[in-house]
């Protein structure tokens, strides 16, 4: 078998020996752990960001399509998506508001068209529109940023609506910037959300979702869960005592943050404790509070508990969770955006149980279920890489690997 044919981390673990490197060399060189190399190595953990792809062909001096398969032109789609990378980039670079650059700036947009804009901007996200929503956000972020700054510098209107808007516009940017692989940036819009939530338990428990998947994506588990917790257990007393059920969702999902932050280190005992926390909330309150955009109910906590199984390296324990998840009546009621994503983590525990055929079949779903969600994530396409190293494969997924110029 030559090294084109093989699963992408056996391809890196092969290129690795050809340089004469230890898996302990290879992580001191990429900044990262001999474990994280050993996990990337045995396909336990994807490759979901394009610069450590980029970072990894540079160690290894190969190109980057050495690792993921053949290159092909990008799509219409991918080349919308890099630029509304860069606009983001740029809309999170300007600091004219914050410093009141002299002029004559046009007055903040009225709080109700900026709420919205921020709903259409959230529903375009669930909708895994995700050229689209980067086109809108560099100007939702300007005028929330606009209105935020009008009010803190005593120009009047509704300080917390303009406070929890912000925050909501850093919160879809993160979110998207990491499903984009842009991993860094969605840190940094995260840490932007939490700034403007300070004083407000309720609004920093809100910023802290897209922190804690920031803070894995970048393979920082540990502060993860550290934060997220944190943030769950800081607004317990006020869900508890008063709290409207969308606030108990939103403590439910920093649970649910939190159980993977500890599956990504391998703590199964917490990550199993806290997921069953947030099933009794869960349970308590549950479908349809989604005041916070979180989607958080019942059916989102056995989502949680196959991604955090797959991640605890029990492909078995996933596969069978998930196929009894997808056979409930509230799957289908979640956003396109979040069935999609969760697909990607059963075509993952379906290769670890080698059964290409049906995590074929799932990726294939995701694809139909929301395309950016496999044709724009760098995840998607080294589990597509992957399966298609097993040999033959169905005419939709050999399609699909065609598209995404996999070979």
């Amino acid at each position: 078998m030559t090294t084109h044919d093989l699963p992408v981390g056996r391809r890196i673990a092969r290129l690795r020996a050809r340089r004469r490197m230890t898996q302990q060399m290879l992580a001191d060189r990429l900044g990262k752990s001999k474990s994280w190399v050993d996990k990337v190595e045995r396909g336990v953990r994807a490759l979901d960001r394009f610069t450590v792809i980029q970072d990894l062909a540079d160690v290894l001096r190969v190109d980057p399509v050495a690792l993921l398969g053949r290159g092909a032109p990008p799509s219409q789609a991918a080349r919308a998506a890099v630029r509304g990378v860069d606009g983001v980039r740029a809309a999170l670079a300007r600091y004219d508001t914050a410093l009141n650059v002299p002029g004559n700036p046009p007055a903040a947009p009225p709080a109700g068209e900026l709420s919205r804009r921020a709903r259409h901007a959230w529903l375009t996200y669930q909708h895994a529109d995700y050229p689209q929503l980067l086109r809108t956000l560099p100007e939702l972020l300007a005028d929330a940023q606009h209105a935020h700054a009008t009010h803190a510098n005593g120009g009047g209107g509704d300080g917390d609506g303009a406070a929890e808007l912000l925050v909501q516009a850093y919160r879809i940017t993160s979110s998207v910037l990491v499903k984009l692989g842009e991993g860094d940036l969605g840190w940094f819009a995260a840490d932007r959300a939490m700034s403007v939530a300070i004083g407000d338990p309720l609004l920093t428990a809100a910023a802290t979702v897209p922190l804690g998947q920031a803070l894995r994506a970048l393979d920082r588990p540990r502060p993860a869960l550290t934060v997220t917790i944190a943030a769950a257990y800081r607004i317990v007393p006020r869900v508890w005592r008063d709290g409207p059920p969308a606030d108990l969702a939103l403590h439910g999902t920093l649970l649910i943050q939190a159980a993977l932050a500890a599956a990504g280190f391998g703590d199964e005992r917490s990550a199993r404790e806290l997921l069953d926390r947030a099933a009794g909330i869960a349970d308590e309150i549950g479908e349809g509070h989604d005041r916070h955009w979180t989607s958080f109910g019942p059916t989102a906590v056995e989502l949680a508990r196959v991604a955090a199984a797959v991640a605890l390296g029990a492909g078995g324990e996933a596969v069978v969770l998930h196929e009894r998840v997808v056979g409930a009546d509230d799957w289908r009621r979640l956003p396109a955006e979040h069935r999609a994503a969760y697909l990607l983590d059963a075509t993952r525990a379906y290769l670890r149980v080698g059964d290409p055929l049906a995590a074929g079949r799932a990726l294939v779903d995701a694809d139909r279920t929301a395309p950016a969600e496999v044709r724009l994530r760098p995840v998607a396409r080294t589990l597509l890489t992957d399966l298609a190293r097993h040999g033959p494969v169905p005419a939709d997924v050999a399609g699909l690997a065609t598209a995404l110029g996999i070979g």
